[in-house]
């Protein structure tokens, strides 16, 4: 017969969980020009928290962040960091959502919005790895896109778009982006600004409808891009919701008014510039226009549907007075 427990032991402790060590992997693309040796600060910050030595994995042209994510899950790290450009951490995003496993971020790119959202300073490797290391860790909203109803979902972190601002994109050099950054994005705007509206249809929530001749449709899950013009005012990373923009400016000249509004925080009635807010969105037009996912070029389509996957992706970031300005219940 087995004795019973003796009820004056000591409780018992899961030694093995407590005396884990942690690891990071870091998910590094390799094309991005960088001073620093990235390898090195990861490994000497890990070592000086007392955790495991990082797992390095680097992207590939054929695999930009999928399968190394995959792989970093595998080997059941604590946090995963994208070392790369928006793109990087679209891609690595998109396989740690739903997962227990948070995402750091190390930006090496040219626009970074998700790091320049998080007050992640762009020019300080050093001070983004210890924020993906010992950071708070906050759980955001992910929005998945199919396009032209493909099975298989997209996803985006800061915002995506159908017409000119992903013309923008597809049509920005590469070789003016190595010398001049962000501002190749302006060049390649102002090549776009004319053209014409196309006959766009929306529907939001399944109910409303939007019917009208536009330049862009966007769709924000936060709102800032680059030199600090925020497009989205009062979008957060955790309120469950989809912003959506539309532009239609009336002329050349009307593109003023969309500037104007823009910088005016989305103020005034002039109906150059509109936006809603939902948790699903179906964007559909008559011909096929240039598509974007948080500045990745993904070609032309005809239809996009958008929804929110509320509070389904762990996310590394840095304390501090940015939180109000992107979570609806910032740390006090």
């Amino acid at each position: 017969m087995a004795s019973l427990p003796d009820t004056e032991s000591e409780p018992q402790v899961d030694t093995q969980s407590e005396s884990r060590t942690k690891r990071a992997a870091l998910i590094l693309n390799p094309v991005k020009p960088t001073t620093e040796d990235i390898r090195a600060i990861v490994t000497e910050l890990s070592l000086e928290k007392g955790w495991q030595e990082p797992l390095f994995l680097e992207t590939t042209a054929d695999d930009p962040g999928h399968g190394q994510a995959r792989e970093a899950l595998k080997a059941d790290v604590d946090v995963v960091i994208a070392a790369g450009g928006d793109g990087t951490v679209r891609c690595v995003a998109e396989e740690l959502a739903g997962t227990e496993t948070a995402l750091g971020l190390l930006p090496l790119g040219t626009g970074n919005l998700l790091a320049r959202n998080l007050d992640i300073d762009v020019d300080d490797p050093r001070g983004a790895v210890e924020a993906a290391l010992g950071g708070t860790e906050r759980l955001i909203d992910v929005v998945y896109v199919n396009v032209d109803r493909a099975q298989d979902a997209h996803v985006f972190l800061v915002m995506a778009g159908l017409g000119f601002d992903a013309a923008i994109m597809a049509d920005t050099r590469d070789d003016l982006k190595d010398k001049v950054g962000w501002l190749a994005y302006v060049d390649a705007g102002i090549r776009n600004l004319p053209g014409k509206p196309s006959r766009v249809r929306i529907t939001l929530d399944g109910r409303r409808r939007i019917n009208g001749r536009l330049r862009s449709v966007m769709g924000g899950n936060c709102g800032k891009i680059m030199g600090g013009l925020e497009i989205f005012p009062g979008a957060k990373l955790d309120d469950g919701l989809l912003d959506v923009m539309t532009i239609a400016p009336s002329g050349a000249f009307g593109w003023f008014a969309v500037l104007g509004k823009l910088l005016a925080r989305g103020k005034g009635k002039d109906p150059s510039l509109e936006y809603y807010q939902c948790k699903t969105a179906e964007i559909e037009v008559d011909s096929p226009l240039e598509i974007e996912l948080d500045g990745d070029h993904l070609g032309k389509g005809r239809h996009m549907a958008l929804r929110v996957e509320p509070s389904s992706l762990k996310l590394r970031m840095p304390y501090g007075k940015k939180d109000p300005a992107i979570l609806t219940n910032p740390i006090p």
